[in-house]
């Protein structure tokens, strides 16, 4: 059975387009502010492409490959080139060519078969609060395969071998370049951007199952939609002052603000790169707020038919 899922930043009135000054300390790739995304023209046979949103959500999307031929079909790929594909997609948006109507494409994951998708639990301390948990003393980190990226508008499936899917909405970054032993001073240098993430989890198999292990439970097709747009870390002048919020068939069930978060982006890239070189279309699922389903009394789930919107 499939569960319909729609995801949308709430972050937009924080993300407007604006130039900023470089500063290498803090930024490692071109300092435009963008919107960028995954999608796929509807006809064309499904191939991938990128762009960059002119404006705010809603309006027209400027063909990357269209306005250039020699920039490649994927995100990964454009992050890869470093500041030289940043630059190009900020002259594609600045030309005003290339652009193609919402109604005619598709928008996907923003980033799609990344090296690695790594997650954070326990990382907001009103989520530890209301389940009665201790504030972690170091990241919790685990893991989610890439296959279970979809995109911010596709169906969450839910599978039969799970009677406890839950919800839970996050705040993503995404690494624009490669690098070990990230000093955390230096670390929003190598983040490319943030996106919206919902950590799709079956309780009953991180809880119960397979030796209360998480990584089945989280890590089931569909479970970690991302999107819809990549926002580019030059447009986001705090991401720890941002407001977190799930929403399922219209009512609130998960609000809270990223400084909740105990370890913040910059302590998460250096601790995770003490162990893993990180390399450019890493994704951080930084962790989720309170009022996810397994911790409400009596517990609530997803069924068929629900509307989840983070």
């Amino acid at each position: 059975m499939r569960l319909p899922l729609r995801c949308f930043s709430i972050f937009r009135s924080l993300f407007a387009q604006r130039q900023r000054g470089t500063d290498p300390q803090r930024r490692g790739l071109s300092g435009a502010a963008m919107r960028l995304v995954q999608f796929h023209r509807h006809g064309d046979g499904g191939g991938i492409k990128v762009g960059v949103e002119q404006g705010d959500a809603g309006l027209g999307v400027v063909d990357l490959k269209a306005f250039d031929p020699s920039m490649p079909s994927t995100m990964r790929e454009l992050l890869e080139l470093g500041d030289k594909g940043l630059e190009c997609a900020q002259r594609a948006l600045s030309s005003g060519q290339c652009v193609v109507e919402r109604s005619d494409i598709q928008l996907l994951s923003p980033v799609l078969a990344p090296e690695k998708v790594v997650c954070v639990g326990m990382n907001y301390r009103d989520h530890c609060l209301e389940q009665n948990a201790p504030i972690p003393k170091e990241p919790i980190i685990f893991s989610k395969f890439p296959s279970a990226i979809t995109g911010p508008y596709d169906d969450i499936i839910l599978p039969s071998e799970s009677l406890e899917v839950d919800w839970e909405v996050e705040l993503a970054f995404v690494i624009g370049r490669r690098g070990k032993h990230i000093k955390e001073e230096d670390a929003l240098s190598y983040v490319a951007g943030f996106t919206v993430a919902n950590d799709v989890s079956a309780r009953d198999w991180q809880m119960k199952r397979n030796g209360k292990q998480w990584l089945l439970g989280k890590t089931f097709d569909s479970f970690c939609p991302l999107g819809p747009a990549l926002v580019t870390a030059d447009a986001v002048k705090d991401p720890h002052n941002l407001g977190v919020r799930c929403l399922v068939n219209g009512d609130t069930v998960q609000s809270s603000n990223t400084d909740q978060m105990i370890f913040k982006t910059e302590a998460l890239v250096a601790w995770v790169s003490k162990f893993v070189t990180l390399t450019p279309g890493d994704v951080f699922l930084t962790g989720t707020p309170p009022g996810v389903g397994v911790f409400r009394k009596p517990p609530v789930f997803l069924k068929k038919g629900d509307v989840v919107e983070c």
